[in-house]
């Protein structure tokens, strides 16, 4: 499914994390497509409030929680820097599809990083 929001289309997922050679290329990888089943995810389900959103977040969140295992296996993980990237992209997410009134930390809450 491509995603119609064409602002979330355009945007860089896990920019910052690209940009830092601590972070794998072919690791981040994962953590975009993440980002991008997440958004496929709210345009095919239509969450009709927060609470429904986080139920779509934290599961997303749950999978970068099990991607933390092949950071570890290359040498890095997700510390400061990728925490603070991977919780801008979730709010960045919750804010293009109406939702600015999400809080950040519940949208990540079962994280396990």
């Amino acid at each position: 499914m491509a995603i119609t929001n064409q602002h979330v289309a355009d945007h860089a997922f896990l920019r910052g994390m690209y940009s830092d050679t601590y972070f794998p290329d072919h690791v981040v990888d994962k953590g975009k497509e993440i980002m991008i089943r997440l958004c496929e995810r709210i345009e095919a389900e239509r969450p009709t409030g927060v609470a429904s959103l986080y139920t779509l977040t934290q599961a997303a969140t749950e999978e970068f929680n099990l991607l933390e295992a092949e950071f570890e296996a290359v040498g890095s993980e997700i510390e400061t820097v990728a925490r603070e990237v991977i919780a801008e992209d979730f709010w960045f997410v919750a804010s293009a599809y109406g939702f600015q009134d999400a809080d950040v930390e519940t949208l990540i809450a079962t994280r396990d990083w």
